[in-house]
């Protein structure tokens, strides 16, 4: 996977963000954020007061959940227990948010394990919850590859990291622990995410970013063909019961839509018609009750704001009943992530 052509990822540019603003549509819809991110570097750097920012935009976020993404490890100490730093700081940044705030901030954090370690794994699972004061719900790998190119976020991870039977030895271990597994990985991996999910019964598993129906590098001109491959894909992995999808992500440049390389922000109607096929599709595959919209901010910050984004999901459910969107904006998020 060494020296393969980077897809170089959408970066936050506040003053490009600022030139278009848009008011809260339904400002009361009850929302669970459950996939955003923090970070010293990344994007700029995205912390507390950055995400506080966000969520105080004038929609109705109620609660979100932190994943995974290399941030704050312990600099010391084995290997196997760093990636625990990051639930330490997250915990810690979530306790340090006063009610006031008005959000439940990180009430879930969803890290990372190197389940390749096999059943050995078990020890960082158990320091993950004894850090997290009660919010640890769950483990992301990253496993998003491709033989061709890589997309320049975080490492490139194996190709079939979801096959290797040393890796799903370490996957056993979450239901022994009653964890979640999000799955980031590229509509090319889906049939193997199937084989994942449909191998381990007993464990929840999300797909993150709609299953990340590729844009770039040989999918470029391509759009009718990926949309058609990854819809197959989804209706065959849909048959799990054990398995739910995030709305959300299609601001990543890998999707190849290209907003973020315009002369300003796109706003919420140019979104949402780029994307409701895409939305649409996933929520008439899986049902409202087993979809979730997401941020994935700081990521999608580098197409639009928060305020937007969330515009543009309203948009697209606007004909949807008020249990639809119940389902959709938080009940979803709620039950898969065992939010109060």
């Amino acid at each position: 996977m060494e020296n393969l052509p980077i897809v170089p990822r959408a970066e936050v540019r506040p003053q490009w963000l600022a030139r278009h603003h848009e008011a809260p549509l339904e400002p009361e819809l009850p929302i669970i954020d459950p996939h955003h991110h923090l970070s010293d570097s990344l994007w700029g750097g995205y912390l507390q007061d950055d995400l506080l920012a966000d969520l105080g935009a004038g929609h109705n976020i109620q609660s979100t959940v932190f994943i995974q993404v290399g941030f704050g490890y312990r600099e010391d100490g084995p290997g196997h227990l760093r990636p625990v730093g990051e639930t330490e700081r997250v915990a810690a940044i979530a306790g340090r948010i006063p009610a006031e705030a008005g959000t439940q901030v990180c009430e879930g954090i969803v890290g990372f394990a190197d389940l390749a370690l096999g059943a050995r794994v078990e020890e960082t699972l158990a320091a993950h919850l004894q850090a997290a004061a009660g919010r640890f719900r769950g483990i992301r790998c990253h496993a998003a590859a491709h033989a061709q190119f890589q997309y320049g976020v975080m490492h490139a991870p194996p190709l079939h990291l979801y096959m290797d039977p040393k890796f799903r030895e370490g996957y056993a271990t979450l239901a022994r622990f009653g964890l979640t597994f999000d799955s980031w990985a590229y509509h090319t991996q889906l049939d193997e995410l199937c084989d994942l999910a449909r191998a381990f019964p007993d464990i929840p598993v999300v797909i993150d970013h709609i299953g990340v129906p590729l844009g770039v590098g040989p999918y470029v001109g391509q759009r009718d063909a990926v949309f058609a491959e990854w819809k197959r894909l989804l209706q065959k992995i849909a048959a799990l019961p054990n398995v739910c999808i995030k709305l959300g992500g299609l601001g990543m440049s890998v999707f190849g839509f290209g907003f973020h390389l315009a002369g300003r922000p796109p706003t919420s109607e140019e979104l949402a018609q780029a994307w409701s096929p895409y939305i649409l599709t996933c929520i008439e595959i899986f049902g409202p009750s087993r979809c979730m919209f997401e941020s994935n901010f700081p990521v999608d910050k580098g197409t639009c704001s928060y305020p937007v984004l969330w515009n543009t999901f309203k948009r697209i459910t606007a004909g949807m009943s008020e249990d639809e969107k119940r389902q959709l904006y938080r009940d979803t998020a709620a039950r898969f992530y065992r939010l109060a």
